[in-house]
């Protein structure tokens, strides 16, 4: 069962927008986690995805064309891509097929996702050839216990949406997966919550890779308070998307014309 909000803390969030408002801030969103990424050193040439679920037509999902730097990225540069995985809105002509196969599999099993995130980060990437999920050596990784998943079947670059049902599988009703020899997934109920999500478990994969090459003895945080921390502070969606805000802040002021 996905981690739900402690009672009475989704009133954080904004209140309900009109469909239109609502598509616009998903866009918003989402470019601004493309230039997050991009300053974060989460890009690698062409690899790497973003999607967000369009409010409207909710088996299409807005992403980022095929070929632009994630520091380059405005809304406008995003392309609204359908179940078949035709782009049906945008003004660029190319999509990532691994970005289709990948996405276009999670939006359909999972309704509950509207945004989902994966790219090449280092120490992501170096974690997943360890083919292990991350344990609760610290408070963050609190967020993620007993809720991430491992795909444990490298066969390539992702190219048909068969290997991308599989990932889905691996995800279940989780907030993110460790992929074998390839990287970080995280989903989520907006873009920021992926986001941050992401970022999180990147640097999860590095403190315990630091950890562990120290040779000391590890302590681990006990299964109780591993959930407790996970329920009720640090893993549930408001905590999520409220710890992105910070970054959502500094990069719309560093770069403002992703608005565009």
């Amino acid at each position: 069962m996905a981690v739900q909000n402690p009672p009475g803390l989704e009133a954080m969030l904004p209140a309900p927008r009109t469909i239109e408002a609502e598509r616009v801030h998903r866009k918003q969103q989402l470019a601004g986690a493309f230039r997050v990424f991009g300053k974060f050193g989460f890009s690698e040439g062409v690899a790497g995805h973003i999607t967000a679920r369009d409010p409207e037509k909710t088996d299409h999902f807005w992403v980022n064309p095929f070929g632009v730097s994630f520091n380059k990225i405005k809304v406008s540069d995003l392309i609204l891509v359908n179940e078949e995985g035709d782009i049906v809105e945008g003004k660029h002509t190319m999509l990532n097929k691994a970005a289709f196969a990948i996405h276009s599999r999670i939006h359909i099993a999972r309704p509950d996702v509207v945004a989902a995130a994966h790219a090449h980060s280092i120490y992501g990437k170096s974690w997943s050839c360890l083919a292990r999920t991350l344990d609760p050596i610290t408070q963050d990784a609190c967020a993620f216990y007993k809720d991430h998943g491992l795909y444990d079947d490298y066969g390539g670059v992702v190219g048909d949406s068969v290997e991308g049902d599989r990932i889905a599988e691996a995800l279940g009703d989780k907030k993110a997966a460790i992929l074998k020899n390839h990287g970080l997934l995280t989903a989520g109920g907006s873009v920021e919550e992926v986001a941050w999500w992401f970022i999180s478990m990147e640097r999860c994969c590095q403190a315990q890779m630091i950890a562990e090459a120290t040779g000391s003895k590890i302590h681990m945080i006990d299964h109780d308070t591993a959930l407790k921390t996970r329920d009720f502070e640090v893993g549930f969606p408001v905590a999520g998307w409220f710890s992105y805000q910070p970054i959502w802040q500094d990069i719309v002021a560093a770069f403002p014309d992703l608005l565009d």
